[in-house]
């Protein structure tokens, strides 16, 4: 075996792991977060924000710790706030879509167990780009119940050198 296989493909894989953000192509996905849920509460949102190189639209999203994953907008409608499902999302090229509470985001419904904080919840968001679909592996963070931005990223940069061999 080559010293490029065995040694440096492998630490590249793992640094990607624990990169902050997640690729496929031109599309970036960063700070995605949900807030840890209350006993019995049985759906959250995922905030993040997407940007891509080229125009893209999000058509999808699905997660293995609920029983639905959609995408979803809200909105005010004579003082009253209207969460709805939406079939896609624009991602103009260049641009940064934020999804977040007060607007677009990402809706788990029938979670299979409570969100906790400092977890992790994997997504996978399904993204035309031109005429190919891509999908693009997210892990949201868990923060805490009352959070309101993402909680940082500090334990996964600590994570990271722990598991590093320094030579």
């Amino acid at each position: 075996m080559n010293t490029f296989n065995r040694y440096i493909l492998p630490a590249a894989l793992l640094l990607a792991g624990f990169a902050t953000g997640s690729y496929a192509a031109d599309i970036e996905v960063s700070g995605a977060w949900a807030r840890a849920t209350a006993p019995g509460q049985q759906a959250a949102s995922v905030d993040a924000t997407l940007t891509s190189k080229q125009d893209a639209t999000v058509v999808g999203v699905s997660s293995p710790v609920a029983g639905t994953a959609a995408l979803h907008s809200m909105t005010m409608d004579g003082g009253m706030m209207k969460m709805r499902q939406v079939d896609s999302i624009a991602l103009p090229a260049g641009k940064a879509v934020n999804l977040h509470d007060g607007g677009y985001h990402l809706m788990l419904e029938g979670l299979k167990a409570p969100l906790k904080e400092g977890d992790t919840v994997p997504l996978t968001l399904s993204i035309m780009v031109g005429n190919r679909m891509e999908k693009v592996e997210v892990r949201a963070a868990v923060g805490s119940l009352t959070a309101t931005e993402a909680p940082t990223m500090k334990h996964d940069h600590e994570h990271m050198h722990m598991n590093m061999k320094m030579d």
